[in-house]
């Protein structure tokens, strides 16, 4: 039955390939391949959501999967005329799943991380793709993400308390994101935007060795 049914689907799969291509030659759709992958994608994101539907405590990594599928089809699927919105429809989609992660269980904290981080990205590439001049408003956008994600993590609910530690480096990232609003002191950028990150690294490292103990 199960051989059945997957020899079901490869052959609906070369049908769809073959009207799509069909379609492309008589000039009623564009890049049919294109569309054809973006299709699959789709479709395997709905089969990882399904997976993790169906147990979502024991089957929590399922929403890696299904989400960043998701925003694979969604970047192929979306229309020239939303070109610029891809890259940041692809990281935000990948955040989510972050999110998602920990809302369905709490001791997984961990996941508001790389969650915020994913989504400050995701503004940003959002940003870079319509804002003009220097771009110094994206450096200052980036380090105000990250410092109210940050924040997140000290003040969502976790079965292992408070996360106090989180308050340091989200007050100095969001001090840093208002200094780089200013013009005068956007040209510290070069030099302090891979500090910030060594040190965030180094404090969520410290934070979770400390919750260990």
């Amino acid at each position: 039955m199960k051989r059945f049914g997957l020899s079901t689907l490869f052959g609906l799969g070369l049908i769809l390939l073959g009207g799509l291509m069909l379609l492309e030659k008589i000039n009623v759709l564009r890049n049919a391949s294109g569309f054809f992958a973006g299709l699959v994608f789709l479709a395997a994101a709905a089969y990882f959501a399904i997976v993790l539907i169906q147990d979502p405590r024991q089957r929590w990594w399922a929403a890696f999967p299904a989400t960043a599928l998701l925003g694979m089809a969604g970047a192929i699927l979306l229309p020239e005329s939303f070109s610029k919105w891809t890259s940041g429809l692809f990281l935000g989609t990948l955040g989510f799943g972050f999110f998602l992660v920990y809302f369905l269980n709490r001791t997984r904290w961990w996941a508001i991380l790389p969650g915020g981080i994913l989504l400050t990205l995701a503004g940003v590439a959002t940003l870079t793709e319509f804002a003009t001049g220097s771009g110094y408003n994206t450096a200052s956008f980036f380090f105000f993400g990250l410092g109210f994600t940050f924040l997140l993590v000290a003040l969502l609910p976790n079965p292992q308390g408070t996360m106090r530690w989180a308050y340091i480096p989200a007050i100095a990232l969001l001090l840093m994101g208002g200094l780089l609003s200013s013009q005068a002191t956007a040209r510290l950028i070069d030099y302090v935007w891979p500090a910030a990150l060594i040190l965030s690294g180094i404090l969520v490292i410290v934070g979770f060795f400390k919750n260990q103990n």
